[in-house]
């Protein structure tokens, strides 16, 4: 076992893996990779196991010291990441040598870049997960972002072939997002009226946006009632605030609230969303159960089932 030793954290970087389920109704939030799609990119092209911990990186300045060889896969956001000075591609793996310092720039598309290392990073364990949720303490080396000077553990390798995400596989971070929205069973509480604003309206990413929830800024809609008594709230669950500005819910939100919710994002729409910073457009479309299934179900299976084949260059999917 060797280490990374962090020169610059950079604005906010944590260890993130697939998050911490099964603790919610003892108030522990689920945590794990906002970018899902990104997230397992990273441990696919390095054939970890999907749950593998990964250094998610926010907006970049991002620096430190590999003290061995390894491997590592960098996807999501364009970062202009450069190993001693020398500009690495995204949305692939890299042979890094003993002594090699990695440094991120300012992040030019998305906001989350994922570093991931063969082996996955080896922290400590907390409730099943490795997972950083900083409003509990829970996760990474002391329950916080790195910072200067900390050492993550990991695993010596030596270089395997090298892979590449596929050009038609990347997704483009500029691009305009329309989310699905299941509607929850307070959607009988809107109004057809404020029903037909959510979804025909076009709605800007605020700059109150954190790894707990996106508040976006449009057109307010609001329910019959304002406020009900507290209750769980599931992952991309829309909370309609008393101004009526739409609260869209991730990873690290609290684990009860009681503003009514007209819907629920697709949790791959969550991941979409995640990589728009202040400014982006927004639109909603409703649909049903069915399709975000659907959706889901084919996502998971082609990163479940499918493989590297000649000579690790290409990926099949069965």
């Amino acid at each position: 076992m060797t280490e990374l030793v962090v020169l610059q954290p950079g604005w906010q970087s944590t260890i993130q893996d697939a998050g911490r389920s099964g603790y919610f109704r003892q108030g522990l939030s689920e945590g794990g990779a906002l970018d899902e799609h990104a997230f397992r990119w990273a441990n696919k092209l390095l054939n970890n196991e999907p749950n593998a911990a990964c250094i998610e990186i926010l907006l970049g300045k991002f620096e430190a010291e590999f003290k061995a060889n390894a491997v590592i896969a960098i996807t999501g956001a364009d970062m202009e990441a450069s190993i001693n000075g020398e500009v690495l591609r995204n949305w692939r793996t890299h042979s890094v040598q003993q002594g090699d310092v990695i440094r991120f720039g300012q992040a030019r598309s998305g906001l989350r870049t994922y570093l991931g290392i063969a082996g996955g990073w080896q922290t400590p364990r907390q409730f099943g997960s490795r997972t950083v949720v900083m409003r509990e303490k829970l996760g990474g080396l002391d329950g916080g972002p790195l910072k200067q000077g900390d050492r993550l553990a990991f695993q010596p390798r030596n270089s395997p072939a090298l892979r590449v995400v596929p050009e038609a596989l990347r997704p483009d971070y500029q691009a305009p997002l329309t989310v699905y929205v299941m509607p929850g069973y307070q959607y009988e509480q809107f109004s057809v009226i404020a029903r037909r604003t959510f979804e025909t309206a076009e709605y800007i990413v605020s700059n109150d946006i954190s790894r707990m929830g996106y508040k976006l800024t449009g057109p307010p809609v609001s329910a019959d009632t304002r406020k009900l008594a507290s209750e769980g709230i599931a992952y991309g669950a829309i909370q309609i605030p008393p101004d009526g500005q739409p609260i869209i819910l991730l990873k690290d939100r609290q684990t009860i609230g009681g503003y009514p919710k007209i819907g629920c994002v697709a949790s791959l729409d969550c991941a979409r969303l995640s990589q728009r910073s202040p400014g982006s457009p927004i639109r909603f479309e409703f649909t049903d159960v069915d399709r975000v299934q659907a959706e889901r179900r084919l996502f998971d299976r082609f990163f479940n089932h499918s493989y590297w084949v000649d000579d690790s260059r290409q990926i099949a999917w069965p």
